[in-house]
Order: C-alpha cells, then sequence, then structure tokens
C-alpha cells in the first residue's frame, strides 16, 4: 500500500514536459511495433497497437492513384426496326442510319513507374472510333495519356502520360504470391465519379477464377469496398506497395455488398514490362487441353480430392508432349504452389512468362510424378491461313482465320477444324451484325465450311439473302441476313 502511494504521489509531481516526452516514446512504440507485426502477421499485443490510423499509408500511396476519362466519338446506326426484336434478331442495325455520337466513361488508374506509366483496366479506355484519354492526379493536374498495350482477356491496360517533368509518383509491385487470406488491404479509386476515396479490408480469398470468361485469369477477393469508378484503382498492402489493381465488383444492384475482385500484381508486371520494353506479350502455349478436376473424375482416377486439372489431351507436337505429360495427369502444382483448377495453372504458367521453365507437380494414377516443361509461345498461323474480309457481305471488317490446335486452345474452344473469327473490326458490318471472336463459320448459303478459301469463295457472290449458320460456345446459331 505505502509503495503504491509513494509511485502515485511520485506520478502526480511529473512535470507536463516529461508527461509529453512518455507520450512521444509511446507512439514511438506503437508506431515500430506496428510494421514488425504487419511484417510478422501476428495479433497485436496491446490496445494502443490497435489504436492506429491508415493516415501514413494512404499519404504514401494515394498520389499515385489517378483519375481516367475517356471521351469516344463512335458511330451509332438508328433503324426504324430498331424496336421489333424479330427484326433485329435476323437483320440487326444493318438498315440504320449512321450518325455520331459522343460516349464518355470514368475509371482509375495507378501510376507504377516515375516516368509516367499507368495501369488500367481494359475495360475502362476502350472505345470505338476516336478516343481521348485524360488522366488527373491527386494534386488535380490533368494530362493526356497514350495507350501503349491493352489486353481484353487480362483486362489489363497500359498508358503513358504525355508531358510532365518524369517524376510523378509511383508505387511498387508487391510479390502477390506473398498475399494470405486475412491479409489487410486498402482500395483507392474514384466511384462514382465523387474524387478519391480509400476504402479498407481484408484479403477474402486467392485465386477465385469463377467470374471471368478467360481461361487463364485469377483474382484476388476483397471486402475492402469497390464501387462503380474504382475500376483500375489500386489495392495495396500495408507496407504501401501494388498487390492488385480493382477491377469489378460482384453484386445484384451494382453497388459494394463485400465482394470486390482485383487482378493480381505479378501478371500486371508482366503487361508492363512488356509495355516499357516494347514487346508483345506472348502467351505460353501448354500443347495440351485441361480441364478442372470434379468430383466424379477425382472418383474415377481413385483420388481422395478433386483438385487440380486434369490433362485430357496432348498434342502431337508442343511443350507437353516433349515434357511428358500424358492424358490422365492430373496438374497439382506450378513450382511448387497448389492450383485448383485448369484456369489456375494457366495463370501460373502466364506469370512465368515464355522462354522459361517451370516444375509440374501430377498424379499418375495415384502416384506423384515431377516433370518440367519448357514454355513457348504457341505456332504462328501460316500467312494463308488468315483472312481479313471486306466488301458487300455479312463478314465484313471480320478477320478469320483456320483452326489450328493452338488457335483453339487460345479460344478456348472445342473445335479443332473450320474457320473462326479472331477479331471483328469496330464499326463493320459484322460488328453489327454481333459477330464475335470465338464464332466458328459452319455454313454460308449451302456450302459448307472447312477453310479460309471456302468462306472467301462462299462469300464472293452477293446475295439477296444471306443465310448463315455459326457455332458459338457449342450452339449452332442460325441467321438470314439481308444482302
Amino acid at each position: 500500500m505505502q509503495d503504491a502511494t509513494h509511485t502515485s504521489k511520485a506520478a502526480g509531481r511529473l512535470a507536463p514536459a516529461h508527461i509529453a516526452v512518455l507520450a512521444l516514446a509511446l507512439a514511438l512504440l506503437v508506431g515500430a511495433t506496428l510494421p514488425s507485426l504487419a511484417q510478422r502477421k501476428i495479433p497485436p499485443p496491446s490496445r494502443e497497437a490497435v489504436q492506429f490510423s491508415f493516415a501514413p499509408i494512404v499519404r504514401q500511396t494515394a498520389p499515385a492513384v489517378v483519375n481516367v476519362y475517356v471521351r469516344s466519338r463512335v458511330q451509332a446506326f438508328t433503324s426504324p426496326f430498331a424496336d421489333d426484336p424479330f427484326f433485329r434478331r435476323f437483320f440487326g442495325d444493318r438498315f440504320g442510319q449512321p450518325s455520331e455520337r459522343q460516349q464518355n466513361s470514368l475509371g482509375s488508374g495507378v501510376i507504377v513507374s516515375p516516368s509516367g506509366i499507368i495501369v488500367t483496366n481494359t475495360h475502362v479506355i476502350k472505345g470505338g472510333g476516336q478516343t481521348e484519354i485524360k488522366v488527373v492526379l491527386a494534386d488535380k493536374r490533368e494530362f493526356d495519356a497514350k495507350v501503349i498495350l491493352q489486353d481484353e482477356k487480362t483486362d489489363i491496360a497500359v498508358l503513358r502520360i504525355e508531358g510532365g517533368d518524369g517524376r510523378f509518383p509511383s508505387l511498387e509491385f508487391e510479390d502477390s504470391d506473398n498475399l494470405e487470406v486475412g491479409d489487410m488491404v486498402l482500395a483507392i479509386g474514384n466511384p462514382f465519379g465523387v474524387g478519391q476515396t480509400v476504402t479498407h479490408g481484408i484479403v477474402s480469398a486467392l485465386a477465385r477464377s469463377e467470374i471471368s470468361q478467360s481461361d487463364a485469369q485469377v483474382f484476388i477477393q476483397t471486402d475492402a469496398a469497390i464501387n462503380p469508378g474504382n475500376s483500375g484503382g489500386a489495392l495495396v498492402d500495408l507496407a504501401g506497395r501494388l498487390v492488385g489493381i480493382n477491377t469489378a465488383i460482384f453484386s445484384r444492384s451494382g453497388g459494394s455488398h463485400g465482394i470486390g475482385f482485383a487482378i493480381p500484381a505479378n501478371i500486371v508486371r508482366v503487361y508492363v514490362d512488356s509495355a516499357l520494353s516494347g514487346r508483345k506479350v506472348e502467351r505460353p502455349w501448354l500443347g495440351a487441353r485441361i480441364e478442372a478436376l470434379t468430383r466424379e473424375m477425382a472418383d474415377g482416377l481413385g483420388l481422395d480430392r478433386a483438385s487440380g486439372a486434369l490433362v485430357t489431351r496432348v498434342w502431337d507436337k508442343g511443350p507437353a508432349v516433349d515434357a511428358g505429360l500424358q492424358p490422365g495427369d492430373v496438374i497439382i502444382a506450378v513450382d511448387g504452389v497448389e492450383v485448383a483448377d485448369a484456369r489456375s495453372v494457366l495463370y501460373r504458367l502466364q506469370t512465368r512468362g515464355v522462354g522459361n521453365r517451370v516444375r509440374l507437380d501430377l498424379l499418375r494414377k495415384t502416384k506423384a510424378v515431377t516433370i518440367t516443361i519448357s514454355l513457348r509461345a504457341a505456332p504462328a498461323p501460316a500467312k494463308d491461313d488468315v483472312r481479313d474480309l471486306k466488301g458487300p457481305n455479312p463478314f465484313d471488317g471480320a478477320r478469320v482465320s483456320n483452326l489450328s490446335n493452338a488457335l483453339a486452345d487460345e479460344l478456348g474452344l472445342d473445335d479443332q477444324d473450320g474457320v473462326v473469327i479472331v477479331a471483328v473490326r469496330a464499326g463493320s458490318t459484322s460488328q453489327r451484325l454481333s459477330f464475335q471472336a470465338g464464332d466458328v463459320i459452319v455454313q454460308v448459303g449451302n456450302e459448307p465450311i472447312a477453310t479460309v478459301l471456302d468462306l472467301e469463295r462462299a462469300v464472293a457472290q452477293r446475295q439477296r439473302v444471306w443465310a448463315i449458320s455459326v457455332n458459338r460456345g457449342g450452339r449452332l446459331i442460325q441467321l438470314q441476313v439481308q444482302g
């Protein structure tokens, strides 16, 4: 009791200056503790350690997040039959009168190089016709920007700021493979156009692949609030490093319901490096058909869990056959990282890149097998395999190609023979008729189409009515288009 009284009296005699010194020492102790806790990923040991602010991290990272404004002048077609679903089903907007209209969009972007290199989403900057892009920095400076690379499959676009002093604030990439479920993250962007906004949350899941149509895209799932306009913004960790590019929300209302997705930094970095070097991004070609392992497949193969990618077919020529991959093998890990499905395998191969070697861990008839595969790009199609169609026919503006194993793999097609549309020019007849990449042209009139030469001959003669059969995603579509 005497000791306690003595201590209390001693504390009461502390001068205000002494109290200030003690407070400063405590603040420094907490500040030094938090980074250590974040790196070690352990719960905070005290109440003081919990009561901290994200403000230092925001001050460090927010200046590198920009608003992206896109203005496009596109051709619009007004048809007198636009409200008739039956007529639109067969003729699209073919009889519409062209008019020009302005299309505006808003998103976010992240500066990843002091020279002014910006990463955003392709869907943010994509527009037909002439497109003007402006970026606004956090300090309200405005600059024009130019697209130097864009990829629709991964939804990644790389821009370059035009002008400026070449000393822009930027974020460094973090190895997104180091993320764990439960790690705290901040999302920075421009939701709803209200201005730069910061939200926080945790990593809810890793390697999500179910929400994308791309066969090589996986996502970081977070509960940090992501809303329209956040697309292209930054997902950063507590060290202030870029771990992902925000790209999508998952809700029926269009607002944030605690489920948002970001493209992992490791795949973003591949595209940034490619843009800076001037090289085209080449996707590694496995030379085999793989698909997600279902519970029924696992039972049939005598496996105790349905995780991994089942090899269903191996082409006669390609990296897979050279490495000894066999139909029936189940790929369970790439370079020691477990994979849940086929998309996860392809994602891992893409982050490794063409020209490198990777280790595949397999289950072959329930036995563990390891092989090493050399990654290379798919063989380029021959000159005679590809055509750009023009003229008074429904395929005007379409680029078509003879199907090959590699092209079928890239487009995710089961067909190995025939003619496929690989690209459609904006504003063309083929676009107005809603043809799209991946459509396999089966028949024109009475002529079956097996090669691009067959298609060229079939469209060479004008028709009063074009009868066309197209395979889209395994479903046969039959069209009649006025000539």
